[in-house]
């Protein structure tokens, strides 16, 4: 379902660009909160991930395994570890932006700046065994130069979002981060080869999550997707879904960007190099 407020242009879903309504605001927050399907989903989550560190930290003291296997045990503690903090930041986050105390932040910072830390958090995790088979690719830095006034925490978070998104759904393949300049924003992409579009498009729009989740079963990619989508609003800016190839699935979002100094951005240009990491 597609809110009366937002529109599709050339088959792709874009967010509000106005700020919700005081009304709109308790709605959200008590559909988060009274969502009896959300809230099953989360304990699920919470009992599996939790059921995984004790079994794994059991048998890291059992003295049968070698070193080899103990540090996969440690790495199954990690992940999971991650994926509950994960779940509940995004799950809390999303229920502070409803109750309007969430702050902006615009500051003068790099592109380089936004993405270096993600990148660096990003290659660690696709070292794991789960993702040998996964590989991510980089574009657009040749502009990586430009200073511009942005909320990089917030885009931080987007980012981080849609990449955890794009891991859930993609066992192969690859995934692609990147940005352009496009008139007065910045567009930014995350893109799969996964098989996850149809999950996304719906979570992406929908304002029923008891109704999306009793059709794709997958919590996780519910909270990441509507924390992003509030997020983006919260910046004034815009999102939206494309299929990517056969299956896969393309995220992209748009903010509002002043340059800093004499930086001179690129508008209405991909700039293509390519970096496997």
């Amino acid at each position: 379902m597609i809110d009366e407020s937002d529109h599709i242009i050339n088959g792709k879903i874009s967010g509000r660009n106005s700020k919700k309504t005081g009304e709109d605001l308790k709605i959200n927050i008590l559909n988060m909160i009274n969502c009896p399907t959300l809230l099953t989903g989360m304990s699920h989550e919470m009992r599996t991930h939790m059921n995984s560190i004790v079994a794994f930290s059991f048998l890291m003291n059992n003295s049968g395994y070698n070193e080899s296997e103990k540090e996969e045990f440690s790495n199954h503690i990690l992940s999971s570890c991650e994926q509950l903090m994960s779940l509940f930041d995004n799950f809390l986050d999303s229920a502070i932006i409803d109750t309007g105390n969430s702050k902006t932040d615009v500051r003068k910072c790099k592109i380089s700046n936004i993405l270096e830390d993600l990148l660096a958090e990003f290659r660690i995790i696709l070292k794991r065994e789960d993702y040998k088979e996964l590989v991510l690719i980089l574009e657009n830095q040749s502009s990586d130069h430009i200073e511009i006034y942005i909320d990089s925490n917030r885009v931080t978070r987007v980012i981080h979002n849609l990449f955890q998104n794009a891991l859930y759904n993609t066992k192969s393949g690859y995934i692609k981060i990147g940005y352009y300049f496009r008139d007065s924003d910045i567009v930014f992409y995350v893109l799969d080869s996964g098989q996850g579009f149809a999950k996304c498009k719906e979570f992406l729009s929908t304002e029923n999550l008891n109704d999306s989740l009793s059709r794709h079963n997958d919590t996780c990619s519910a909270i990441n997707l509507t924390l992003a989508r509030k997020l983006i609003n919260l910046m004034e800016g815009k999102v939206w879904i494309e299929s990517n190839g056969i299956s896969g699935t393309g995220m992209y979002f748009s903010v509002p960007v002043r340059e800093a100094g004499e930086s001179k951005l690129l508008s209405n240009k991909y700039l293509n190099p390519k970096i496997t990491i």
